[in-house]
């Protein structure tokens, strides 16, 4: 996990959509180091003896580690891994991870009348901020591309995030009407760490050993159980993830293609190149080109 958060400006169209994202981020804390990082605007740094209000709505994941939290509705609550926090407008509230050992979560903020009449429709509520939901990928990919599309601020982008953003809302909603029926699969849970671990990894290089370590598993029984649960093999699965990012990567026309297999640490240019038309059915040039042509044209239309 590489640490990023960005804090971003609305115009009024984006208002106007009735969901906007405000900021996103991901942050990897270690034992004993200083939570929050200072760095954060004024208006939302806090400390644990204090804490604070918000005036916006945030989803915080933790997918690793585990910690604290504390609002006005709710007392000091253990946090664990798969838990998400939802911090409501005017609502003080504290959190923070365990000293000891740290935690790795991803945030994004928001407002807006769609927000307002889900919690005024009681499909979330501040007496149960922190929700026990699990490890999932969904949820961490969902919120990676609201983090991919904030880098750049594209035009238009708000209402794009702002969907991906309703997407996840939606998803949180259903998990928790699911678990009302049903526990979650151990071995499910191993394998939603797995891909969240190999997301996180993309632009490292990845021994699939070290990934089973971390999970507590055996190296045969992680790739046996990977790939009868997701129907592809672990490496496989690994560089359909490299080769989605490298499409994002070919939208900045200062990267090159060799900068790009050596930023996803595919073993050379070439290779790189070879697998990205097996998967595509185009070469990385082309794909660029075509993608470019296309922006080129949504823009002459507008």
């Amino acid at each position: 996990m590489v640490n990023y958060y960005k804090y971003l400006p609305l115009g009024d169209e984006d208002e106007k959509w009735g969901l906007s994202i405000l900021n996103a981020g991901c942050t990897q804390i270690g034992a004993h180091e200083q939570y929050p990082y200072n760095y954060h605007p004024e208006h939302h740094y806090f400390s644990w003896d204090s804490g604070r209000i918000l005036n916006e709505y945030q989803a915080i994941y933790i997918i690793k580690g585990k910690g604290f939290f504390e609002s006005k509705s709710m007392e000091c609550t253990k946090v664990e891994e798969g838990s998400l926090i939802i911090l409501f407008p005017g609502e003080w509230h504290r959190f923070k991870p365990d000293e000891n050992v740290g935690w790795d979560e991803y945030w994004v903020g928001f407002q807006g009348e769609i927000a307002d009449n889900l919690i005024k429709n009681k499909f979330f509520n501040s007496n149960e901020a922190l929700i026990n939901i699990g490890i999932k990928e969904e949820i961490v990919s969902l919120i990676t591309e609201i983090i991919e599309h904030t880098k750049e601020e594209k035009s238009g982008y708000q209402p794009l995030v702002s969907g991906a953003l309703l997407h996840l809302l939606g998803y949180v909603h259903k998990t928790l009407r699911q678990q009302q029926f049903k526990e979650e699969n151990h071995i499910e849970i191993i394998i939603n760490k797995a891909r969240i671990l190999l997301r996180q990894k993309i632009d490292a290089e990845v021994a699939m050993e070290d990934i089973a370590k971390e999970l507590n598993v055996s190296y045969s029984w992680l790739r046996k159980m990977f790939k009868t649960y997701t129907g592809i093999a672990l490496g496989q699965y690994l560089i359909q993830l490299k080769i989605e990012r490298a499409k994002t990567l070919l939208s900045n026309p200062s990267k090159t293609i060799k900068e790009i297999a050596y930023d996803l640490h595919f073993e050379s240019c070439f290779y790189f190149s070879k697998l990205f038309k097996e998967k595509t059915g185009f070469s990385p040039d082309v794909f660029r080109n075509k993608m470019n042509s296309s922006l080129l044209h949504n823009h002459k239309e507008n």
